[in-house]
């Protein structure tokens, strides 16, 4: 892999959008004069810089293409000089790996409930994509355990070559009917999943490094990778009220509303939702976000009861 052609390490929390505190992000006040929506929303880089509009930003930071180039290359240099560790992934905060895998996995129980309760039934295996899989953490401590198969895709060499020797070392589990199959060195603008290999494609801490357009074309490549009935699932930073850029290791933190603008221009719909709990209050909030081709089904309507004795109106 070349630098100027990777993103940095999907899988990872950046030190310096973790360590950005509640208190910091809304020393910054949003113009509250008129409703605006979030593609219009004011943000902000970790330096306290404004800018009116996201795409005020993207024009400055990846407008053309020998900036996109350095916006993927300072990335990838960035996670580069990080340790191939749990403290080094994520970003100095260790101690959230427990609360995030159990929050993850009882989302995921929910999704597999709904989902794949006819799975048995197919007689398939169930194949997962972990998007920027970093040293395989969340490989090893969730998916590997739920899926038969599990492909992981992670741009940073030293992260990738972790990951192959933990699960090939240090996972019980990773066994003949649950295992770590492919090992892609890829960053996430220039992959393309296999036609219908996936049941679901999970993608954590690593979405803030695409620019938009390459959010939304990595989206639309990634859905003919999906089985019928697949999903996404999207785990994030989330920013208060429109977005927060970092400088250092070059990822942006959307908000809410700048996500679901995003979901709709790819043509994905928001089957189910879930906050994770049990983080620093110091920290962004996260969520996670099931992602469908297909729009959620809508509950019939109730039947009115109308009474069948009614009296006579009498005249």
């Amino acid at each position: 892999m070349t630098a100027c052609s990777c993103v940095p390490s999907f899988s990872l929390l950046s030190t310096r959008t973790l360590g950005l505190t509640a208190s910091y992000y809304s020393s910054f006040s949003f113009p509250s004069y008129r409703k605006i929506s979030c593609m219009d929303a004011a943000g902000l880089d970790s330096d306290g810089r404004e800018f009116k509009t996201p795409d005020d930003m993207w024009r400055e930071q990846a407008g053309d293409p020998s900036k996109k180039t350095q916006w993927y290359r300072d990335g990838v240099s960035y996670w580069e000089g990080v340790k191939a560790n749990m403290d080094g992934v994520l970003g100095g905060f260790a101690n959230v790996n427990e609360p995030d895998i159990t929050c993850s996995e009882d989302f995921l129980n929910i999704l597999f409930s709904e989902r794949f309760h006819a799975a048995d039934a197919r007689h398939q295996p169930l194949v997962v994509l972990d998007c920027g899989s970093g040293i395989g953490r969340v490989t090893k401590n969730l998916l590997i355990r739920y899926f038969n198969e599990v492909d992981l895709l992670e741009p940073v060499s030293h992260f990738l070559e972790t990951a192959r020797e933990t699960l090939a070392l240090g996972c019980q589990t990773n066994s003949d009917m649950h295992k770590a199959v492919n090992f892609y060195c890829v960053p996430l603008q220039d992959f393309t999943p296999d036609t219908a290999r996936y049941d679901v494609i999970w993608i954590q801490w690593c979405i803030g490094h695409l620019t938009d357009e390459d959010f939304v074309s990595f989206f639309k490549r990634a859905k003919v990778g999906l089985k019928p009935g697949g999903f996404f699932v999207l785990k994030e930073n989330i920013a208060r009220s429109g977005f927060v850029l970092d400088n250092e290791d070059r990822s942006v933190t959307r908000s809410d509303l700048y996500f679901k603008e995003l979901f709709s221009r790819c043509g994905l719909h928001v089957y189910k939702s879930k906050d994770q709990k049990g983080f620093p209050e110091e920290l962004f909030a996260v969520k996670m976000y099931a992602l469908t081709t297909d729009p959620p089904k809508k509950a019939p309507r109730a039947k009115s009861k109308t009474s069948t004795n009614r009296p006579r109106t009498i005249m």
